[in-house]
């Protein structure tokens, strides 16, 4: 018994040694580098159903019978026929119906929406269409439905539009909701016997966010708003290239009247064979201008993501055929040039008339322009030398992003060839270079260095994807989170090297996903935000405007020999006149830690921002958006003549935001 209880003291002591108090020595007295407003910022890619069935608002799956199978989407019955001489050139398609031939049958259209039709009750919808009656007029129900309703009625909603006349119009009505309902369907029935056509059938929410008729969901982008981002990067991401070239995002097919936006392949619905969906395309609503838009309305920086004349390289291994030839890339060099002019020309030249005929009249204002997404090898960098050349020459000002390749360092057999993208895009004086890094927990807990020894002269870094995929369970867990929050001090404490980060994808619709971890999840009514969410959050609303420096035995805090798990970086925000410390204790154990902070000749009481939770695995979800988030909360210290001390304990797998008055 004596042996056991002396045995159990031991390893108690050695616990408690292991883990005596870190003292970290802030230097608040000397500002260092610059933190860039575009810091913490986010990427967008259609994926996971992000666009159509989720940010972009309409609710209706293939509104102008584009799709490959022109009905897909959609259940048509009695007497109807699909046309292709419509109205709008690049959107050709349209239904007919017609009357059955008998009193008790019906002819009309149901639609099943993105994994169903959410409304939500007392909200209400803008229903409209482009229509005509070619043989006098003629008039349709539109109904909101619950198939599976056991009460008396299918519908729960409806309304008639009558149509007047041979020629096209746009018909309009407002429906509103008496229920929430996840999974219902649009229904269109004929009414008499005189015949319609219908075009470009659309439900969009009257309550978009910032009320605009072609606007986004109101809940997913006011979260988007709610990260503070400082850099928007869009539209992707692998749709950027294509499975190949006629795939590819086209930036100008996106502009213009909705109607007559031509619908384009997704990459997203068959890469995937696992979690495969045939109907998964990109109607382009949710287009360039809308980027923009959006960028301006939540207060980032726009990032334009741009083709540089190659197709995916993931599918084409080394195909020279794949790509388009060196001397045929004028007009995707035109594609950037003429997006420059979009987004920063006067409203009276070519490309700068459309924006303000779209509606905004002055420029946006534009900084920076990515050629290429995740591309790498001789291909790419032979490819990027003349829209480097032509960008250089018209817009001078404009910065100009890069690519690394698809992964963080270069391994045995590596055929991506990391430091070979750096030395290309040194080369070429690229002004940022994109990095990707999708990794275990291991790496993240191992590379808290990563940036400490970049070359202070060269490009700088934009880690434009990355996330901590946990090994063997790629979800959006707690764990992950932390370890993403402990990586990201090391963006912090290097701000003169790395000027812009955007996490792993944004969007994710719960029923139709193919991809994870995300940051943002969703049903057709619902959300939530997930803990990785809140991490970036945590760091964009507390970045600071200049590094401090931060040490422990004088080195930086970053799971070094002696340190215990912990990642730290301090900054101080010239706006507030308050020090900002970050850390995460990424040991299982609490740790005891100790602030002392220079120049701070006065005691008082810091606010505190706390991710803490007990449960490794855990994530928050639908039924429990709110499962792990953020707790405020405040700590005391002390301060003599010549420095403030703060001192505290960290829970164990936890991340703390400190806020210090100086």
């Amino acid at each position: 018994m004596k042996k056991r209880l002396l045995l159990s003291m031991i390893v108690l002591t050695t616990a408690l040694m292991s883990f005596a108090q870190s003292t970290m020595v802030v230097n608040t007295k000397k500002l260092g580098a610059p933190i860039q407003s575009t810091m913490y910022g986010i990427f967008f890619e259609d994926i996971n159903f992000a666009a159509d069935g989720g940010l972009y608002g309409e609710l209706v799956k293939n509104r102008s019978f584009e799709f490959p199978q022109a009905l897909m989407g959609w259940q048509a019955f009695g007497c109807f026929d699909v046309e292709d001489d419509g109205p709008f050139e690049r959107c050709p398609h349209y239904v007919v119906l017609s009357d059955p031939g008998h009193p008790d049958r019906r002819s009309g259209l149901v639609n099943e929406g993105y994994f169903g039709i959410g409304v939500d009750k007392d909200e209400t919808y803008r229903f409209s269409v482009w229509a005509k009656a070619p043989k006098g007029d003629g008039a349709i129900r539109v109904q909101l439905i619950d198939e599976n309703s056991m009460e008396e009625k299918q519908e729960f909603v409806e309304k008639e539009i009558d149509i007047k006349g041979k020629d096209w119009k746009k018909y309009t009505i407002n429906i509103t909701s008496p229920k929430k309902d996840k999974h219902a369907k649009l229904r269109i029935f004929l009414k008499g016997t005189n015949s319609v056509a219908l075009e470009h059938i659309s439900l969009f929410p009257v309550n978009t966010f910032k009320n605009r008729e072609n606007g986004m969901r109101r809940d997913l982008a006011q979260a988007l708003a709610d990260l503070k981002p400082g850099i928007f990067r869009f539209p992707g991401g692998c749709i950027v290239e294509g499975t190949d070239l006629a795939t590819r995002y086209q930036w100008k097919n996106t502009l213009g009247p909705v109607e007559n936006r031509p619908l384009n392949g997704n990459r997203w619905e068959h890469t995937f064979d696992y979690r495969y969906y045939p109907d998964y395309y990109q109607s382009y609503g949710l287009g360039f201008f809308e980027f923009f838009q959006l960028s301006e309305d939540i207060g980032a920086e726009p990032l334009p993501i741009l083709n540089v004349g190659m197709a995916c390289q993931y599918q084409n291994w080394n195909k020279e055929s794949a790509h388009q030839p060196m001397d045929e890339l004028k007009p995707y060099i035109d594609d950037c040039l003429d997006l420059i002019e979009f987004a920063n020309g006067p409203a009276n030249s070519k490309w700068g008339k459309i924006r303000a005929e779209m509606g905004h009249p002055a420029p946006f204002n534009m900084k920076y322009i990515g050629v290429g997404n995740e591309q790498w090898g001789e291909f790419y960098y032979e490819r990027l030398k003349p829209f480097v050349a032509a960008i250089r020459a018209k817009y001078p000002e404009i910065k100009i992003v890069g690519t690394s390749g698809p992964v963080p360092e270069d391994v045995p057999d590596n055929t991506y060839r990391f430091e070979d993208g750096w030395k290309a895009m040194k080369a070429q004086k690229a002004d940022l270079v994109d990095e990707h890094y999708y990794r275990n927990e291991e790496w993240f807990l191992t590379h808290g260095l990563r940036y400490d020894t970049y070359d202070r002269k060269g490009p700088k870094v934009f880690a434009g994807e990355y996330a901590c995929h946990g090994e063997g369970k790629k979800w959006n867990h707690y764990e992950a989170a932390i370890l993403e929050a402990a990586f990201m001090t090391g963006f912090e404490r290097n701000a003169d090297v790395v000027h812009m980060t955007t996490p792993a994808p944004l969007f994710s619709h719960v029923d139709g996903w193919q991809w994870r971890p995300d940051q943002i999840w969703y049903d057709n009514t619902d959300m939530f935000k997930t803990v990785s969410y809140y991490v970036q959050q945590m760091y964009a609303t507390n970045a600071g405007t200049n590094v401090l420096s931060l040490t422990m035995d004088k080195k930086p805090v970053a799971n070094q020999a002696g340190q215990n798990g912990l990642f730290a970086s301090a900054a101080f925000d010239s706006k507030t006149n308050e020090v900002i410390i970050k850390i995460a204790n990424t040991s299982k154990q609490p740790q005891a830690v100790n602030f002392q902070l220079s120049d701070i000749k006065t005691g008082g009481t810091a606010k505190t921002c706390t991710l803490f939770h007990q449960g490794m695995d855990d994530e928050n979800t639908i039924c429990k958006p709110e499962l792990i988030t953020p707790k405020a909360g405040s700590i005391n210290y002390t301060a003599d003549k010549k420095q403030a001390t703060l001192s505290d304990e960290l829970p164990p797998m936890s991340f703390r935001i400190y806020r210090i008055k100086k």
